[in-house]
């Protein structure tokens, strides 16, 4: 891989521009995610903890802005000196492109994630593994497309988000894109590799296939299979800034919710800063809030500082396609975060709010589901529709009835009811999940 190839500015089913030094494709990229819908649905979407009850935990969309601030910081850091190690692409790019990418990027890294947290994905797969409404499916589709369902995805359904025209045709460029797809594969692969982190998940839905090869081959990323690549270099900067903030960031609203002792925070927290952490000059500071919130500030900083040295030292590692480690897992600072994210997993993620939430997750996703492709699915058949059916038609969007029809592909009618379901906020699938149960009816 090089990297004139990989900052590509191409954008699918259009002509290449010439770069503009005055507002880049890349940071029309940041403006084009931040204004769509689907990222301003993130602020009523869970992270961690419930909405309603603490306004000082972080959203969807709070998190999404603090990973691209990052990432844009990420970005910035390691293009300055790749721009002196490849003196040709000054001519071309600046140290702005390599921060724009990254943090659009890490803008809309959470872009496909469906209501009530990652408990969401879940319900939505089991829906089809084990309800009777979503199971008998099968038949109707590919071993591919099963496993796109049975196993949804997150990360697939934000690729394809990107790319609906639908959701306002945002048509990001191609660098964008691919730093945005941290696991370049399908979701049915003949043999895992284990220790590349690349394959961990899966990126793209069988739906998106070609736009994803095309991507790919643009470019230049390297072929391990049937629609399997290796990561855009930069797609380890935007993973990289996800985990900084939400190890540092999780741990910083656990000891606010008091989940997390205020002792063994700030113990954490120092662990990361090594001598930059001064107790006195920290107790000068009044509010324990402040103090926690200074701590994290300091940390990011550092995190930062470690993942960029090592982004730049495995340079040539990473355009090779040799490494494919998270960033986070081997820098020095590694041990506190895998410390950070023990304690986050028994004494946050499995906090009795948080459990909640997920368990309403698992009745309310697969319930809506059960309803919209229940009733998609009679009329696809032709027949006379129920008028229960032609209700739940009724409460789907104009464009997603569209894409129902008799002529239409099952799994293209099973996707689509999926974009409605999990492009739903948290607060709007409640709502919509107990009108249609009767258990409440419109205000006014």
């Amino acid at each position: 891989m090089n990297w004139e190839q990989l900052l590509s500015n191409q954008r699918s089913g259009q002509k290449p521009k010439e770069h503009d030094i005055s507002r880049s494709a890349f940071e029309q990229d940041y403006d084009r995610i931040i204004f769509s819908h689907p990222f301003r649905r993130l602020q009523d979407k869970t992270q961690v903890h419930p909405l309603p009850e603490y306004d000082f935990v972080h959203t969807r969309l709070t998190h999404s802005l603090e990973v691209s601030s990052v990432g844009r910081t990420l970005g910035k850091r390691a293009g300055q000196v790749l721009l002196e190690r490849h003196k040709e692409l000054k001519d071309k790019f600046s140290v702005h492109d390599f921060g724009a990418i990254v943090a659009a990027a890490s803008l809309a890294h959470d872009i496909g994630n469906p209501p009530f947290g990652h408990s969401g994905e879940d319900a939505i797969s089991e829906f089809f593994l084990y309800h009777d409404q979503g199971k008998h499916f099968k038949e109707y589709v590919t071993d591919w497309q099963w496993q796109d369902l049975t196993n949804f995805e997150g990360n697939a359904q934000g690729f394809r988000i990107l790319n609906k025209e639908r959701y306002q045709g945002l048509k990001l460029t191609y660098a964008t894109l691919a730093a945005f797809s941290k696991y370049p594969r399908k979701s049915l692969i003949d043999s895992q590799d284990k220790e590349r982190r690349s394959q961990k998940k899966y990126g793209f839905f069988q739906s998106e296939s070609s736009l994803f090869s095309a991507m790919a081959e643009d470019m230049g990323l390297i072929k391990y299979g049937d629609n399997v690549w290796s990561r855009h270099p930069m797609a380890f900067l935007v993973e990289a800034a996800d985990d900084i903030c939400y190890q540092l960031i999780d741990l910083e609203d656990g000891c606010r919710l008091g989940l997390v002792s205020y002792d063994d925070t700030v113990e954490l927290y120092a662990g990361i800063l090594q001598e930059k952490f001064d107790k006195k000059k920290l107790e000068r500071i009044e509010s324990f809030d402040e103090r926690i919130g200074t701590l994290r500030a300091l940390s990011i900083g550092v995190l930062i500082e470690e993942s960029c040295t090592l982004f730049l030292d495995e340079e040539e590692n990473l355009l090779k396609g040799i490494f494919d480690t998270a960033l986070t897992d081997t820098i020095k600072s590694t041990p506190i975060l895998q410390d950070i994210e023990k304690l986050s997993i028994e004494k946050i993620y499995r906090a009795r709010t948080v459990m909640e939430t997920e368990a309403a997750g698992f009745e309310v996703l697969p319930g809506l589901l059960a309803a919209f492709v229940t009733a998609a699915h009679e009329k696809m058949n032709g027949g006379v529709l129920t008028k229960k059916n032609q209700s739940a038609l009724r409460l789907m969007p104009s464009e997603v009835r569209r894409e129902i029809s008799e002529d239409a592909n099952m799994y293209q009618v099973l996707m689509s009811c999926i974009d409605f379901v999990s492009g739903m906020t948290d607060t709007h699938a409640i709502s919509l999940f107990r009108k249609i149960k009767g258990i409440s009816l419109p205000n006014g």
